[in-house]
């Protein structure tokens, strides 16, 4: 297949673009390379025959024409968001602009385009969004694909909202869509300003380790390599129409992820042991959801698909990743607003 990847240069994008061309695809990357894009994401295929990069912004629609005019593309994976929940607090114009009019822009496309090459039933236009869309869960229960939208950030509300215009494309002008919800993803090459990359570093340079209030919040953690292999199955097999949550099966505290992550600091790096010492509780982020589940039966039962990496596992794999890959990260720490303390504007 031919698939045009938006956000192809961000953090799950990028995966999604690896992942697709070492399988044969034919991948075009449409990113508008904003503060957390990075082109290193996609080093390791950018010089093979079957990828193609296109810089241009969901918000020109005019471009977004031109993209699928040049490309023909049999499919779409949509990736490209912002997604900093911190951020969205302090600034939640650009996720509107992006997440929601952005999102319009490229089924409008996509509609065109498709309707102009005879409405091929092989099209596929795949949504990819959040388990945010459904608000906070308590102590227990998980999260389906029926359960009711609650969103309670500026993210996570922009996001609501584009998988709701995705649906109705869908039931509206027939356009074959698919739609999947996953957890938190963490992994290589993720921008150094979410969780993970943050207790890496600063525990790297013996720096403090912030944690949102009393780390009790619950995460379903999904290595990212895990959810570009999910996505592609989705395309390929799912049913148009309908939508998958992709979940990792590694329910942790934030509080236990972060101390899994030094000790496995102290292993690495025993002249700064114990990085425990560094953790330093601060204010808790405004509306902070408390638990996120996901119930993965419908990908497991429907599409034979489960995650292979368990959070333990997956965690090793990147504190060594980030150890090893200096040069890639460095750069980025001087971009804007990385290592400040957002989201505190409400």
């Amino acid at each position: 297949m031919k698939i045009l990847v938006t956000g192809g240069a961000g953090f799950i994008g990028s995966a999604v673009v690896r992942q697709a061309v070492r399988d044969g695809h034919q991948v075009v990357n449409l990113d508008a390379l904003t503060y957390a894009a990075n082109l290193e994401n996609v080093a390791p295929v950018a010089n093979s025959p079957a990828y193609a990069f296109v810089r241009a912004d969901l918000r020109d629609r005019a471009a977004l024409d031109r993209v699928f005019a040049d490309h023909a593309p049999d499919a779409v994976m949509h990736l490209a968001a912002e997604s900093h929940v911190d951020r969205s607090i302090d600034g939640p114009g650009d996720f509107i602009q992006t997440n929601i009019t952005g999102t319009f822009n490229l089924l409008e496309a996509a509609r065109a385009w498709w309707t102009q090459a005879g409405r091929p039933e092989t099209f596929r236009f795949h949504h990819i969004s959040t388990d945010e869309v459904y608000g906070t869960l308590g102590e227990t229960g998980q999260f389906t694909e029926d359960t009711p939208y609650a969103p309670n950030s500026p993210y996570s509300a922009s996001k609501a909202a584009s998988d709701h215009l995705v649906r109705a494309w869908h039931e509206t002008y027939g356009l074959p869509v698919l739609v999947t919800n996953c957890s938190n993803n963490y992994g290589p090459y993720h921008f150094p300003e979410k969780l993970i990359p943050v207790v890496i570093l600063r525990a790297l340079h013996g720096q403090p380790i912030p944690v949102y209030g009393q780390g009790l919040n619950v995460r379903d953690w999904l290595y990212v390599e895990d959810h570009a292999d999910a996505l592609l199955t989705v395309l390929m097999r799912g049913q148009v129409g309908r939508s998958y949550n992709i979940g990792g099966e590694n329910e942790r505290r934030n509080i236990d992820l972060v101390r899994t992550i030094c000790a496995l600091m102290d292993e690495r790096r025993p002249r700064g042991a114990p990085h425990d010492r560094l953790i330093t509780h601060v204010a808790d982020r405004p509306g902070h959801d408390l638990r996120y589940a996901i119930d993965p039966t419908r990908i497991r039962t429907e599409l034979g698909w489960r995650p292979s990496v368990t959070v333990e596992q997956g965690l090793a794999r990147t504190v060594d990743w980030y150890l090893a890959n200096e040069s890639w990260w460095r750069p980025l720490l001087a971009r804007q607003g990385v290592g400040e303390r957002l989201g505190t504007r409400a």
